[in-house]
């Protein structure tokens, strides 16, 4: 199976991932064709952003878990859930989570994304 480069990384410093190499081997499916991001991931992502609030309103302009400002969360499709990040449930977070991910990968969520490994 081969796992994307930035998901390998993510894996492996949660300790999910064995093989040193599969890491830096494969180059993974185009953003289109990306496989889920595993849970763990976006709670520890959550983790970093929000200490892990899923229904965070700070004031500080961004929302919930992922910590998502509301043009982004609507131009990803989150308005089907709910009008801001906080007010919808964890899932549905990760759901809009992964469609912003496709659309700007991992710099969408910069310093936390460094943080736990996930983009250099």
């Amino acid at each position: 199976m081969r796992i994307p480069r930035s998901y390998g990384r993510a894996l492996l410093v949660l300790g999910l991932l064995l093989p040193a190499t599969a890491a830096t081997v494969a180059v993974g499916p185009p953003a289109a064709a990306r496989p889920a991001t595993p849970d763990l991931v976006w709670d520890r992502l959550a983790d970093c952003e929000s200490d892990g609030d899923w229904q965070a309103d700070t004031g500080n302009g961004y929302y919930g878990g992922l910590q998502i400002w509301p043009p982004t969360w609507r131009e990803a499709g989150g308005l089907r859930y709910a009008d801001r990040p906080d007010r919808a449930s964890r899932r549905q977070q990760i759901t809009v989570g992964e469609e912003i991910l496709r659309r700007q990968g991992w710099n969408a969520w910069g310093w936390c994304a460094r943080e736990i490994g996930v983009l250099d």
